[in-house]
């Protein structure tokens, strides 16, 4: 007895992907692992655009005319409390020639020719691709000041990138305008106070 040619041919296309998949390896088809290989490639690449991108820039910059420092001592905020803010500014001055030691508040030091004292504001979110909260430096005010205590300058901060993305790159990268422009190293369009000015 014949088998009807559509019955025939059912079973035909049936049998036809998987004999098709037979000679691929199970993994690439029915392993989750690709797909986790890409999750976790697109969350690196979404940390390098972070870190690759400038997370802020210098605001409020007021500076009066004076020498590169040669050493800095900043004064600790302990009202102003980040795991990684201050190593974070040594490390940012130390790269621009300036050392600098941390003193407590008022510490007397008869050789500091400049003093650092700084605010900061820590506030929490969760980061792209995370599922808990994390503290981050949202913003930090900087001020320069010589060891009677006129001020030489000062410079914030601010978050730039879509929906404030730069929120999440580490403390050393969004103090860097601020540290530039508080040491005259860059040209800061807010600036009141111009190199060629004296001092009154």
């Amino acid at each position: 007895m014949k088998q009807p040619l559509c019955s025939a041919l059912g079973r035909c296309l049936m049998l036809l992907p998987l004999g098709s998949l037979a000679g691929l390896g199970g993994c690439s088809v029915f392993s989750p692992v690709p797909l986790w290989e890409l999750a976790k490639a697109g969350g690196s690449l979404a940390s390098s655009a972070l870190s690759a991108a400038q997370p802020s820039t210098a605001v409020n910059t007021v500076r009066h005319p004076h020498a590169l420092p040669r050493q800095v001592c900043i004064e600790f905020n302990r009202d102003s409390q980040s795991a990684d803010l201050v190593p974070a500014l040594q490390a940012e001055l130390f790269s621009r020639g300036v050392p600098s030691r941390v003193y407590d508040v008022g510490s007397v030091v008869p050789d500091c020719t400049h003093w650092l004292r700084y605010q900061a504001r820590i506030d929490w979110g969760v980061p792209p691709l995370g599922n808990s909260y994390r503290p981050f430096l949202e913003s930090a005010t900087l001020a320069l000041s010589d060891p009677q205590g006129r001020l030489l300058a000062t410079s914030s901060f601010q978050l730039e990138g879509l929906f404030s993305m730069g929120r999440w790159a580490d403390s050393r990268a969004k103090l860097q305008p601020a540290v530039q422009a508080l040491l005259g190293l860059s040209d800061d369009r807010f600036s009141f106070f111009r190199s060629g000015e004296a001092l009154p």
